[in-house]
């Protein structure tokens, strides 16, 4: 589990420390630098099949990011020529023009598939997301000079073994500084996710923000509401596996962003649980996200867990806050908000059942009929997910490990049960639908009720579970309803 040492601070200074306002924006610079990047084999074929047609081609994006960062295992390759889209698509078999009208093409090889595109400038952004028109250029510098952020805009020559790097951008990855390329408000109002991947890494890389960056990005809110929901549920999600997820969601708040995405989570903000609780219902959430495991449902299921509180909140005659029932509100909020950031109805149906079912309450004196009714209810698939979700609640409530005793009991009465009994489940009876049909139950709302009892009968007493005494019991449920069937022999 991750808990910040940030608890009490404030994320605009936590993310703005180490990057000056007078760290000098240097431009128009082409400083090269010797390193040795082990790259792979298909990627240099790639490089060399290229540079053989006297074109230029340089490695660009992530996985230079990632080499300047001493990261190993680099393998989000992009590739920045001088070549045509056509030149390529003749060069290489297996191509997909995927962008071709910007200027980008995907090429296959072996298990990687490499983004190659045409150097470039863009002019127009109407849309606030896509350049009105690109045209194409014949310098590297000149493409590097349209990129988003600083570290960003590298290139590596293979041929020569050199880092082309005309913004600096290894001085601000070693200074661990996420900084626009020129006027950050003109780069955020070209595409409006650009504020949402600003935020984003800082909370994969643990970077801070420059604050000409930083203070740029609540002005441009307009142009990131353009940006379809797809796009920022991408980002979203990979800001929630991030390492410091807890500071970029803190980011998110100060920024706006956050506001604009879920408007549903601003009344956690001040929402005081007192009692054990340290943090508001807001740090909460952000606190159970980073303690939670790096599973992206779970940790939706963290930010999301607790939403409901501020619409259930009632004074207690202690005058303690009360959230009855804030669980069934919370699922019912993040159902309607991962449908609109449009997330797949699976996840969507995984999450909502976790938040459901966060807030059980487990003591001794649970039966173990009991313990196989909240087995049956939750599922054998969610009890891992639902008790990584519970522990992560458990330690956002004053940024602790959580005292596990009480759950590794039940834990281990789970798994004696399920080793033992096997029976949780419609699918896990001796008889299905096709056998009550023939005894004369009629398909429909009436075999699930028969169904429904046949099962809580085999969660009371597991011995129940065979052919005979099922049908017997589904023809006396049958018999009880006045309703004949044939005998359940």
């Amino acid at each position: 589990m991750v808990f910040s040492l940030f608890a009490n601070m404030d994320a605009l200074s936590i993310w703005t420390q180490g990057c000056s306002p007078e760290y000098p924006f240097r431009t128009g610079m082409n400083r090269t630098m010797n390193h040795h990047f082990h790259i792979p084999k298909e990627i240099e074929f790639l490089l060399q099949k290229i540079e053989s047609s006297d074109r230029k081609a340089y490695i660009v994006g992530g996985a230079l990011r990632d080499f300047i960062m001493g990261r190993k295992n680099c393998n989000d390759f992009d590739v920045a020529t001088d070549a045509s889209p056509q030149e390529i698509i003749s060069l290489f078999p297996h191509v997909i023009p995927t962008g071709i009208k910007h200027g980008t093409v995907t090429v296959l090889l072996g298990n990687f598939q490499v983004e190659v595109t045409t150097f470039r400038i863009e002019k127009g952004y109407s849309d606030g997301r896509h350049p009105d028109s690109v045209s194409f250029v014949s310098d590297i510098e000149d493409d590097l000079s349209r990129r988003d952020f600083t570290m960003n805009a590298m290139a590596y020559n293979h041929a020569a073994g050199q880092i082309i790097d005309p913004f600096n951008g290894q001085d601000d990855i070693r200074n661990r500084c996420i900084r626009c390329v020129g006027d950050p408000a003109q780069r955020f109002g070209e595409d409006g996710l650009r504020p949402m991947r600003a935020v984003r890494f800082a909370a994969q890389l643990g970077f801070q923000m420059e604050p000409a960056t930083l203070a740029a990005i609540p002005a441009c809110l307009a142009s990131f509401a353009a940006v379809s929901r797809e796009r920022v549920r991408d980002e979203f999600e990979k800001l929630l596996m991030g390492e410091w997820a807890l500071e970029g969601l803190r980011l998110l708040e100060s920024t706006g962003l956050l506001e604009a995405i879920i408007p549903e989570m601003m009344p956690c903000r001040n929402c005081s649980q007192k009692g054990t609780h340290v943090f508001d219902v807001m740090d909460h959430s952000f606190h159970a996200v980073a303690a939670a495991p790096f599973q992206v449902n779970l940790r939706w299921a963290a930010l999301l867990h607790d939403i409901g509180k501020p619409a259930s909140m009632a004074t207690g005659p202690d005058g303690i806050p009360t959230f009855y029932n804030h669980e069934k509100i919370s699922a019912q909020l993040a159902g309607q908000i991962l449908r609109r950031l449009k997330l797949s109805n699976d996840d969507i149906r995984d999450i909502v059942h976790l938040i459901e079912e966060h807030m059980f309450h487990y003591t001794e004196e649970w039966s173990d009929a009991a313990v196989r009714r909240f087995i049956a209810r939750v599922g054998t698939e969610n009890i891992d997910d639902l008790f990584d979700l519970r522990m992560a609640d458990s330690a956002a409530i004053q940024d602790l490990m959580p005292d596990q005793r009480n759950l590794e009991q039940l834990r281990l009465r789970i798994d004696r049960l399920i080793a033992n009994d096997g029976a949780f489940g419609l699918k896990d009876l001796a008889v299905n639908g096709n056998d009550l049909l023939s005894i004369g139950v009629p398909k429909g709302p009436l075999m699930g009720k028969v169904l429904d009892a046949l099962l809580e009968t085999v969660l009371d007493d597991p011995e129940q579970n065979n052919r005979q005494t099922l049908m017997n019991i589904a023809h006396n449920f049958m018999l009880r309803l006045g309703i004949e069937t044939s005998s359940g022999s």
